[in-house]
């Protein structure tokens, strides 16, 4: 519901950690705009997708690691252009390629580390988007803080000829923290940008409920055209186009740092996850197409005052879906994507799912058909998880900052218990800069497994050079093993042994764990 400033005793938040699903209240949405929404609903009338219909509470999430060696990366997206590559964005400036069957290319598709600032912890290249035409265009949006200063920069770059057109700056000069950067196209076509407060602590510059500035801020904005002295144009329908001293690429308000946010697929509806100051991190979600709702900050954080002298008598302020307290083991809430894939659709179809940068516990967060929400904590990531993508089949990928690494997020149900169908024994013989690994993979579970593939990450230095009893490949530190031709078969009960030679440079230790067809296995004692 919409809320009104209090005058009275303050409201504080109740949302706690979750082990098992709970139901939380509708969330406010915004103030309807006048304007028209014929794109949006023209979009997601046409689009279908399967709901699930596994309990929260029955599904894990779980990832693998498919590729190592990133520079701090920050967002990723997948071109529906055929190729099956992902762009993942690096902190220093550079865009590296990843694919499924060669890994991570040796050299990065786009270079500007001449012109990102990546000093401090949270400046440097942060966001990426396609242009929705880009098979045909070659053109993507980068969001970044440009060298000198540090302003948040939105940039067009084409990749047929390496050229960089700068559309949009916002000085950010004073504090290197709360950048934002997050960018997308929404359903209707415009290009959604988000921006922080300005950083420090506190709100400072009071940006959060100011509308002449567009930090504390997500935008909307039309690239496809230029509206002079600007390098692009304002959509008419924009809720503070004519507002009086309010900057008209204003979209949504009230907002600390909105590091991740994301349209859903199928209603084009917007999910946003906003860092908190440090006593509540929060999920917003709106209905498309509607515009100019005020989420609170610097008056609220989460569901609780903040600061009530940054509060305006009379205002609507959106409240969160959902808030849970940093003190648990949280720092920074990442915000994630409406699973819309295929493979899992029956267990996290519709479902938003998110984690946070440090306690790596994976939230899972469902319409539950009555104006309410269901939650859950469903499984935990890697450590650090920046952000998540999805490819054009929907399925998701992780990337995690310092230790530089790529992932595929994978869900079990009721019927498919981790470590429940599956254990993997695994023998290493080392002598000085080789060793044989011989592996054992019992089905624990009572039905066949067929066919069947293997996945482990090797400590770093270890180099596969040939195997036996399966087809081995190995891309990165990542090794896929896939079953022979005799061998495709593990009845209930039944093991199949595999192996292989491999060189170390000093680190012969055993693998920590292991997937069978995207489940994760016991490991034998």
């Amino acid at each position: 519901m919409l809320r009104r400033r209090l005058s009275g005793p303050l409201l504080l938040a109740a949302a706690v950690a979750l082990p098992l699903a709970v139901t939380v209240p509708s969330s406010a949405t915004a103030e309807e705009t006048t304007a028209e929404t014929t794109a949006t609903e023209t979009t997601t009338a046409e689009t279908t997708a399967t709901e699930a219909t596994a309990p929260l509470e029955e599904v894990t999430a779980t990832t693998t690691q498919v590729a190592s060696g990133l520079q701090r990366p920050t967002a990723l997206v997948a071109p529906d252009d055929g190729t099956g590559r992902l762009f993942i964005t690096e902190k220093p400036g550079t865009v590296s390629v990843y694919h499924p069957d060669t890994g991570l290319a040796e050299d990065p598709l786009i270079d500007l580390t001449d012109v990102v600032d990546e000093s401090g912890n949270e400046r440097g290249l942060l966001g990426i988007a396609l242009a929705p035409d880009f098979p045909q265009s070659q053109e993507l949006y980068l969001a970044y803080t440009a060298l000198p200063d540090g302003a948040v920069t939105l940039a067009r770059y084409t990749l047929t000829d390496s050229s960089l057109e700068v559309l949009l700056q916002q000085e950010h000069a004073e504090y290197n923290n709360h950048n934002g950067g997050q960018i997308a196209f929404g359903p209707d076509g415009y290009l959604y940008l988000g921006i922080g407060d300005g950083g420090g602590s506190g709100d400072p510059f009071l940006s959060g409920q100011r509308l002449d500035t567009l930090l504390g801020k997500i935008l909307r904005i039309d690239v496809n055209a230029a509206c002079a002295p600007l390098a692009y144009c304002i959509p008419d329908d924009n809720p503070f186009v004519g507002t009086p001293g309010a900057r008209e690429e204003i979209w949504l308000y009230g907002l600390r740092n909105p590091w991740r946010f994301s349209f859903d697929p199928v209603d084009g509806s917007l999910w946003i996850g906003d860092v908190g100051q440090g006593s509540w991190e929060e999920f917003n979600h709106l209905p498309a197409g509607q515009g100019g709702a005020n989420l609170g900050w610097s008056c609220y954080e989460g569901l609780e005052i903040f600061d009530e002298t940054h509060c305006v008598d009379g205002e609507e302020y959106t409240d969160p879906i959902y808030t849970y307290s940093p003190y648990t083991g949280g720092c920074a809430v990442i915000g994630g994507l409406v699973y819309r894939g295929e493979e899992y659709a029956d267990l996290v179809g519709g479902t938003y799912i998110a984690t946070d940068y440090c306690s790596s516990v994976v939230y899972a967060i469902r319409e539950d058909g009555a104006g309410g929400y269901q939650v859950a904590e469903i499984g935990e990531t890697p450590t650090q998880i920046t952000a998540f993508g999805a490819t054009p089949e929907g399925e998701f990928y992780l990337v995690n900052d310092l230790p530089g690494g790529l992932h595929r997020m994978a869900f079990d149900g009721p019927d498919d218990p981790v470590g429940g169908t599956c254990e993997v024994g695994y023998k290493v013989n080392a002598w000085g800069n080789g060793l044989t690994a011989e592996v054992t993979i019992t089905n624990t579970g009572t039905e066949p497994i067929t066919p069947w593939t293997l996945e482990f990450t090797l400590p770093a230095g270890q180099q596969v050079s040939f195997g036996w009893n399966a087809e081995i490949t190995q891309t990165g530190s990542v090794v896929t093993a896939d079953n022979a031709s005799y061998n495709a078969t593990i009845p209930p009960g039944g093991s199949v042994s595999m192996g292989f030679l491999a060189g170390h440079s000093g680190d012969a230790s055993a693998p920590t764990a292991f997937t069978l067809n995207d489940a994760a296995c016991t490991t034998a004692d």
